[in-house]
C-alpha cells in the first residue's frame, strides 16, 4: 500500500523509517547502580559514573542484556552472541561524560520483523534492522529561571534500546500501527513500559518521498523525539508535504535534523544530519566484547509470555472469537488475562461480546482502566452465568452491569435485592400476554392483515408488562402459539 501526494507536477510516495528509543524496564542504569525511578527529585538518582567523573569505570547490566535479547526474540531478530560498545563522540549540555556509549557497528540484535495490521484488514511485513543498547543523556529544563537552563542528570545513564526499521513504512497510517505493535510487543514481553508521555517510549522519524516505487530513495529529514503516535503520523503527512513542494519548486532538501511542532502544525530545522564519522566513534576502551552463550539465550526464550499474535489466534480458534474481537481483547496484556479469566468454562462469544461491549463502555464512562475496575472478571463472569441458567436475561443483566460498577456489590447480590429475577413462570406470562392481545385487537387485526412487524410491538408490551423479567424466548413462543393458533 502506498500513499500518496497530490503535488502540482505530479503524485509522490512517501518513504519512512522510524528510530525508536526504548527505555528498558530495570531497576538501574546500564552502567551503574542509580535508580532509574520516574519522577524522582533533579539530580538525585545520578552515580558518579553517570556525572561523568574522572576515572568511574562502566559496569554492564546484566538485566539491560537480558531485556534486549528477550525483545529480540519478540521481534523475531537475529541475536548477536557477541557485539560491542562504542563511544560516540559530540558536545551537548545534558550529556556530561562528552560521548555516549552506544553500539554502532556490532549491535545486540540483528534483522528482525513485525507484522502490522490495517484499518482495511490487510497486513504487512514492516522490517527491523537492528536493535541495539546505549545510555540516555539528561535533560535539560528551560522553564526554571527566565534566563537560565537547569540540567537534571536523572536520565543520564538509563539503558535505552534503540529499535531501527528498514525504510518500509509507506503511509502515516502504517507508521501509527508499527508503533502500536512494537509498543504492544515491549509490554508482553515487561521490556519497555511503552509509556511515550513520560518519554520512555519515543521516536525519531526518517521521512523523504520519490515520485515512484521504482526510483531510488532520495534525501531524507530526521524529525527528532516524537513523543505520541499521533504527533509521529502528524509529523510525516506535514514533513512530505514540504518536501514534495521542495522538489517541485526546482530545489533539493538538505539532509538534516528537524523539530515537530504540534501547536503550529511544522517541522522546523534544527541542525544539519550528522553522519557517522563526525561522530568519531572508536571501541569503549574500559568495556570488553559483550559474549553471551547461545544456551543463555534458550532460556530467556523459553521465559518467554504469549505475544500478541500467537494469542489472538489462540483466542479466535479456543472461544470461537472473530479476528476484529480478539484484537481487541489482546491489545492489552492485562484485558487479555481478564477475558481468558471471564470465558473460561464459559462461552467465549458471549464473553466478547460483552466485554467489548457494555464492559468496555462502562470503563470509559467512569474514567477507569481495566485494572482499576470495580468489576473484576469473577463478578462480570458471575453475571455471565446468571444469564446462561435464566435467573436474569440481557436486557436485565445491562442494568446490573451498571449497578456493579456503582456499587461494586456481585451480581447475585444486585438480582436479588432489586428483585430482578426473570419470570419463567409460563402462566404469569401467558396471562401477561393474554391481556396484551385483548387490550390490542385493532393491532392483532393489523398483524393478521400482513403487518408482520407488529409481532415485535406485542413482544415489547408483554416484556413491558412484565417489568422487562419476562423470558423473551418464552414470551415469543407463547405469543406466536397464542396469535397464530
Amino acid at each position: 500500500m502506498s500513499y500518496t501526494i497530490e503535488g502540482s507536477t505530479g503524485t509522490w510516495e512517501i518513504v519512512v523509517g522510524l528510530e525508536v528509543h526504548a527505555q528498558v524496564i530495570s531497576k538501574s542504569k546500564l552502567f551503574s547502580g542509580a535508580s532509574t525511578a520516574f519522577g524522582g527529585e533533579p539530580n538525585t538518582q545520578v552515580s558518579l559514573i553517570d556525572a561523568g567523573f574522572p576515572g568511574m569505570l562502566p559496569v554492564i547490566n546484566g538485566e539491560c542484556v537480558a531485556q534486549a535479547v528477550r525483545t529480540g526474540l519478540g521481534l523475531k531478530a537475529r541475536i548477536n552472541l557477541e557485539s560491542r560498545f562504542d563511544r560516540k563522540n559530540y558536545f551537548y549540555a545534558d550529556l556530561p561524560q562528552g560521548y555516549q556509549i552506544s553500539q554502532f557497528a556490532h549491535p545486540i540484535i540483528g534483522e528482525g520483523k513485525i507484522e502490522i495490521e490495517l484499518s482495511d484488514g490487510s497486513t504487512r511485513e514492516i522490517g527491523i534492522t537492528r536493535l541495539h543498547l546505549e545510555q540516555d543523556a539528561g535533560k535539560l529544563l528551560h522553564d526554571q529561571d527566565p534566563k537560565l537552563s537547569f540540567i537534571d542528570l536523572n536520565r543520564a545513564g538509563v539503558a535505552l534500546m534503540e529499535i531501527v526499521s528498514e525504510p518500509d513504512i509507506r503511509t502515516p497510517e502504517e507508521a501509527g500501527a508499527y508503533l502500536r505493535k512494537l509498543r504492544q510487543i515491549l509490554r508482553y514481553l515487561g521490556t519497555c513500559d511503552g509509556n511515550m508521555d513520560e518519554g520512555s517510549m519515543r521516536a525519531d522519524v526518517n521521512v523523504s518521498v520519490r515520485r515512484n516505487a521504482g526510483e531510488p530513495f532520495r534525501t531524507r529529514c530526521e524529525i527528532k523525539n516524537v513523543n505520541s503516535i499521533r504527533f509521529v503520523t502528524q509529523a510525516i503527512e506535514i514533513e512530505a508535504a514540504r518536501q514534495v513542494e521542495i522538489w517541485e519548486s526546482g530545489g533539493s532538501v538538505d539532509q538534516e535534523t528537524r523539530l515537530f511542532d504540534p501547536g503550529r502544525g511544522e517541522t522546523r530545522s534544527l541542525r544539519s544530519k550528522e553522519d557517522a564519522h563526525d561522530y568519531r566513534y572508536f571501541p569503549d576502551p574500559d568495556l570488553l566484547p559483550l559474549v553471551i552463550e547461545q544456551n543463555w539465550v534458550d532460556q530467556l526464550k523459553a521465559g518467554l509470555p504469549e505475544l500478541p499474535d500467537e494469542k489472538r489466534a489462540r483466542f479466535q480458534k479456543e472461544y470461537g472469537i472473530t479476528a476484529y474481537d480478539a484484537g481487541v481483547l489482546v491489545a492489552e496484556q492485562a484485558t487479555a488475562d481478564f477475558y481468558e479469566s471471564v470465558a473460561k468454562s464459559r462461552d467465549g462469544k458471549s464473553a466478547a461480546a460483552w466485554m467489548t461491549g457494555d464492559f468496555f463502555a462502562a470503563l470509559n464512562r467512569t474514567g477507569r482502566s481495566i485494572d482499576e475496575s470495580p468489576v473484576g472478571a469473577d463478578k462480570l463472569g458471575a453475571m455471565l452465568d446468571l444469564i446462561a441458567d435464566s435467573t436474569i436475561n440481557g436486557k436485565i443483566a445491562k442494568d446490573v452491569l451498571e449497578t456493579m460498577f456503582e456499587t461494586g456489590e456481585t451480581p447475585l447480590e444486585i438480582v436479588e435485592r432489586k428483585g430482578l429475577r426473570q419470570v419463567t413462570d409460563t402462566g404469569a406470562i401467558e396471562k401477561a400476554a393474554d391481556d396484551v392481545i385483548a387490550n390490542n385487537a385493532d393491532k392483532l387485526e393489523q398483524y393478521r392483515g400482513g403487518k408482520d412487524k407488529l409481532f415485535g410491538f406485542f413482544v415489547g408490551q408483554v416484556m413491558k408488562a412484565t417489568q422487562g423479567k419476562a423470558n423473551p424466548a418464552m414470551v415469543n413462543e407463547i405469543l406466536k402459539k397464542k396469535i397464530h393458533g
